[in-house]
């Protein structure tokens, strides 16, 4: 707990790197794009250096192949577990969207929050609810 709020934490594998949430982290999503299918990632989002928190070393990738790349993951460079995504476009207020991927959190700590799907592939959409939380999508 920080001032009261809830406080997440995600650790990677080796434990050298991590994340904060401070406060709900409200839905989680899970988004089906050629990204986030890969790795498997749901989402928690707020603003960097907001709520979220980074700790650790990180290694980052943009998207080769894009022009202009949106988004960087943040993995750690010892044991390679995926951390965030940053955005790289700051909003019109300066800050920068982030995510965590909560998969890094601890199974009780995040087993009751909702997941919203996204349809990041096709139609950039969200998709109707199914009423899954985070620990229908564990396995």
């Amino acid at each position: 707990m920080t001032n009261g709020e809830a406080l997440l934490e995600g650790r990677c594998l080796c434990g050298d790197a991590g994340w904060t949430l401070t406060g709900d982290p409200g839905s989680i999503t899970a988004c089906n794009c050629t990204m986030c299918r890969r790795y498997g990632a749901l989402w928690a989002y707020d603003y960097e250096n907001e709520r979220i928190r980074m700790t650790g070393p990180t290694a980052t990738f943009a998207r080769r192949g894009k022009a202009d790349p949106a988004l960087e993951i943040h993995f750690c460079p010892s044991c390679g577990c995926l951390l965030s995504w940053r955005g790289l476009r700051p909003e019109e207020d300066g800050r920068r969207r982030m995510a965590v991927n909560i998969r890094l959190a601890e199974p009780k700590a995040v087993a009751d929050l909702p997941i919203d799907h996204f349809d990041g592939l096709d139609s950039f959409e969200d998709l109707p609810g199914d009423g899954r939380c985070v620990r229908d999508m564990w396995y």
